[in-house]
């Protein structure tokens, strides 16, 4: 036995540095579990905050793309386990028995054992398995790609939901200035209507009205404002914020941007041709596709024999002796192989399944395509309707402040009535909401069209 230890010892350890050339050894085993990461502490409400910071705060913290992180370390996890399958396995492997003399044949002059022990490192090669390892690692390999690029899916998906919430800010933000502008214009107008009534020259009726339009304004600015507050709320979870820092439950920060309408032109065959080559979503079906092609040959591996090497060192106590240093050792080599003649047509069934899932990656591929392609054919739809309503609106407004303004002027000169004025207020109103609605409509219909055609954004993907 003392003679053996050495030896044995030193031949595991230069086996398990020759067959393991990775960080998962037999000690891995033996660590605990390791702790749950803990979340970086949230930074405080910025006084200002932009759109490009948001995007970036959305890259790290969005709840999505961490989840989409961790699908691709699964799948990365998944391809060191099946590189498993090409190299050897080593084990060691020993025991220890002791039984009662009864059990033996006496025979006169010869010692009986009546205890014997054995140890022992086996490792086991694989020569060929009919293809089944490498088609596991290409699996493996292609399932790992398709996680990467459903990881910037996630990316793109959040980005421009990060937008649009922003977006969203913005336009409520815009409302409130809108419905301020016409409380105040009211609140001006029953002022005057007023003083013309303490002069004589109008009826209490005319200051009652503006009274009831000034009453009536006020409600959708409230709306307005609470609708501002629930948007920032909306942009706060699709970032991902948490924060409860009591200095910070009441603060807003000052958000940077406006609603401005940009015109720009997309043609129609490079925006397909762009969405086709570089959608991730596509991308990720056609690696699964290709997985699916290497699972067919996974599974008639099964027609094929099995071949493997075989090697160790052993040792074990005499069986004619009862003392444990008394010791045989050495070396054993071996081949093993097997060949399933007939398995009940159990690998038969499996090639039918892989195929049929090959089949429908395949067909997946192709709904995805035409998906890609209606989507961008109505993203630029959208956008086409979206650029017009923003350039009328431009119009409108300018329009609607000149008829007011000549509304006015006529109202002092006696030539038009109060409900003219209050007529022409309202649609100054309304077309100011409808040139910041349609300036939105533009900016989200831009950010979907760019997201449909993968020129999102231009962040670097860091897995």
């Amino acid at each position: 036995m003392n003679r053996i230890t050495p030896c044995f010892l030193l031949l595991a350890a230069s086996v398990s540095a020759a067959v393991l050339p990775f960080s998962l050894t037999p000690v891995e085993g033996m660590k605990a579990e390791p702790a749950p990461p803990v979340a970086a502490p949230a930074p405080q409400v910025p006084d200002v905050l932009t759109l490009d910071q948001s995007l970036q705060y959305a890259l790290e913290h969005s709840y999505a793309i961490r989840q989409a992180r961790q699908r691709l370390r699964e799948q990365e996890g998944l391809v060191v386990e099946v590189k498993a399958a090409l190299l050897p396995k080593a084990t060691v492997v020993g025991g220890y028995s002791r039984y009662d003399e009864g059990l033996n044949d006496k025979l006169k002059g010869q010692i009986q054992s009546y205890q014997g022990w054995q140890v022992g490192l086996k490792v086991r090669q694989v020569l060929y398995n009919g293809g089944f390892a490498f088609a596991a690692l290409d699996v493996a390999r292609a399932t790992r790609a398709a996680a990467l690029l459903d990881l910037q899916a996630t990316i793109d998906a959040v980005l421009l939901d990060v937008r649009v919430k922003y977006a969203d800010v913005l336009l409520n933000r815009a409302r409130i200035g809108v419905q301020e502008q016409n409380v105040s214009l009211l609140e001006e107008q029953l002022a005057t209507t007023r003083n013309r009534f303490e002069a004589g020259s109008v009826s209490q009726f005319e200051v009652l009205r503006s009274e009831v339009a000034l009453a009536n304004a006020k409600p959708a600015l409230i709306r307005a404002r609470n609708a501002f507050r629930n948007s920032i709320e909306y942009l706060r979870a699709a970032l991902g914020y948490q924060n409860e820092l009591p200095s910070d439950m009441k603060k807003t920060p000052e958000f940077s941007g406006e609603l401005v309408f940009n015109p720009v032109a997309y043609e129609l065959e490079p925006a397909l041709a762009a969405a086709k080559a570089k959608r991730p979503e596509l991308q990720r079906l056609q690696q699964l596709a290709k997985a699916r092609e290497s699972g067919v040959v996974n599974a008639r591996s099964g027609y094929k024999p099995e071949l493997y090497l075989t090697g160790g060192y052993e040792g074990r106590k005499s069986t004619l002796s009862n003392s444990f240093s008394d010791t045989n050792a050495g070396w054993i080599v071996g081949l093993e192989g097997s060949w399933a003649i007939f398995d009940g047509n159990r690998t038969r069934g499996k090639v039918a399944q892989a195929r049929a899932q090959l089949y429908q990656a395949r067909l997946g591929v192709s709904e995805q395509t035409l998906a890609i392609e209606v989507e961008v054919r109505r993203a630029l739809s959208s956008l086409q309707e979206a650029a017009e309503l923003a350039g009328a609106a431009e119009k409108v407004v300018e329009q609607a402040a000149e008829a007011l303004r000549l509304s006015d002027v006529r109202y002092d000169n006696g030539a038009a009535t109060q409900l003219d004025v209050l007529e022409t207020r309202v649609a100054l109103t309304q077309a100011r909401l409808n040139r910041v609605e349609a300036n939105y409509s533009h900016t989200v219909a831009l950010a979907t069209l760019r997201k449909a055609i993968a020129d999102a954004d231009t962040f670097q993907l860091t897995p």
